[in-house]
């Protein structure tokens, strides 16, 4: 999956549409994924009409506001238009986390003929290998919507993980949720309450024979058969 876009540029379709070229960072956008190949132009109404389908389906699986954990898929943007205005027009109603290839990369129309797509709207389905998995699931993304994720990540064998990634969560809180603080207050441990209250007592105790030391004296009521005050000598 990674070798397929080595050497590549991959542009985020965020506000500053940032370039990602280096292996590195191939790797932590594409591995161990579920990869979407859009194929896609702007003049093709079919196209248009599909866009906020698969906008509602990738968000299900991949935003932090519908899911908690973000699935191991990854979409990407190749677009046939004839015009870089074109591009960017259906760029603009496509989600932020989107990928896509520069207009002027030669590398879209090599896709085009590498998995022979000849009509769009098109959406190419890849394991994590870069086998196909589907040549086209239009159809299933419309009928199934983010449901047809499933049966793709138990056919392509792709391992689920759900501790939190970095490609996705360099911003978030140090809490996993809104509630996770208070959960952890809430089902704090005995032992811990225990411990702070043996602590407690024991910071008392050492305090107070602390004064009694510094005023020089020790209460004869304490030991019994003793008479008078001790001092220290």
């Amino acid at each position: 999956m990674v070798d397929l876009f080595l050497d590549r540029v991959l542009v985020e379709n965020n506000w500053d549409q940032d370039e990602r070229n280096t292996e590195r960072e191939m790797i932590g956008l594409l591995e161990n994924r579920i990869l979407l190949l859009f194929f896609a132009s702007a003049e093709c109404r079919k196209c248009q009409e599909f866009v906020p389908v698969l906008n509602d389906f990738f968000k299900r699986l991949k935003d932090p506001a519908y899911i908690e954990y973000p699935k191991l898929l990854a979409l990407i943007y190749i677009s046939l238009d004839q015009s870089e205005e074109q591009q960017e027009r259906l760029l603009k109603e496509m989600h932020k986390k989107v990928l896509f290839l520069a207009f002027e990369d030669p590398y879209r129309r090599e896709l085009q003929a590498m998995f022979k797509v000849k009509d769009v709207p098109t959406v190419v389905v890849l394991r994590p290998d870069g086998s196909v998995l589907s040549p086209n699931a239009v159809q299933d993304i419309c009928r199934y919507g983010s449901d047809c994720f499933r049966n793709w990540q138990e056919s392509a064998e792709v391992v689920e993980r759900t501790f939190m990634l970095n490609e996705e969560y360099d911003n978030l809180p140090p809490f996993r949720s809104a509630t996770d603080l208070v959960r952890r207050l809430k089902y704090k441990t005995e032992d811990d309450k225990r411990q702070k209250n043996w602590w407690n007592l024991w910071g008392k105790g050492k305090n107070g024979n602390k004064e009694e030391e510094e005023d020089g004296t020790w209460d004869t009521k304490k030991k019994e058969g003793n008479k008078g005050i001790w001092r220290r000598r």
